[in-house]
């Protein structure tokens, strides 16, 4: 068995912690923008992460994938978001359901640019190499966030993807769609998870985006 490396483990968990905060943020204060001050009367415009984190999905789940080796993707708690209170109703709500992947490409834009103007090799200040951990953190900013985009892109409610698909659909036709996919939405993403789907839909995606942003 592979021994665990549980400064990794702790700087990996601290980025996907900050970048669920910010993603949860980013849907709260865009509803506020656009009329519906529900998630900010909720106080979930915040970057404090306790008021947006999951026991399971922001906690457990990724700590467990981590220290496994596999998987280390979570979810914190949804932004509730009354749609009838959004100036522009249906239209607005597609902005807020893409406000949250857009801000995890955000956060990894800033980690590309960072990386691009440090050194290539680690400083040395005494006998500690000070921007090795730098380094580390930005890189896996980068990383993670590109992938936490795309995966919240794919059109499978209840991820965001499926709620800019209802979003741009016919009403009529959004409806059924989300009464359909709904209900089975984290038992396809699983599915597609074990039977490779997950490198098609999302990995190759990313890769091509990490590629511009390197």
């Amino acid at each position: 068995m592979p021994a665990i490396n549980f400064a990794q483990v702790f700087l990996a968990f601290v980025v996907l912690l900050f970048s669920l905060t910010v993603h949860e943020t980013a849907h709260a204060w865009t509803a506020d923008l656009l009329g519906d001050p529900t998630g900010r009367l909720l106080g979930r415009v915040s970057l404090n992460p306790i008021v947006h984190a999951d026991l399971f999905g922001t906690v457990l789940f990724p700590l467990l994938g981590m220290l496994g080796g596999g998987f280390f993707f979570g979810w914190a708690k949804p932004v509730p978001v009354n749609v009838g209170r959004l100036r522009r109703g249906r239209t607005d709500f597609v902005l807020v359901a893409a406000a949250g992947p857009a801000s995890n490409l955000l956060i990894a834009v800033v980690a590309a640019g960072a990386l691009a103007l440090m050194p290539a090799r680690p400083l040395a200040m005494g006998s500690a190499e000070v921007s090795a951990p730098v380094l580390m953190l930005l890189t896996r900013a980068m990383y993670m966030n590109v992938m936490l985009a795309v995966f919240n892109m794919l059109p499978i409610p209840p991820l965001d993807g499926g709620s800019v698909l209802g979003g741009l659909l016919p009403q009529g036709l959004a409806r059924r769609y989300d009464a359909l996919v709904r209900p089975y939405g984290f038992i396809l993403l699983f599915a597609l998870m074990l039977r490779g789907g997950f490198y098609y839909l999302v990995d190759i995606p990313a890769q091509f985006i990490l590629s511009w942003l390197q």
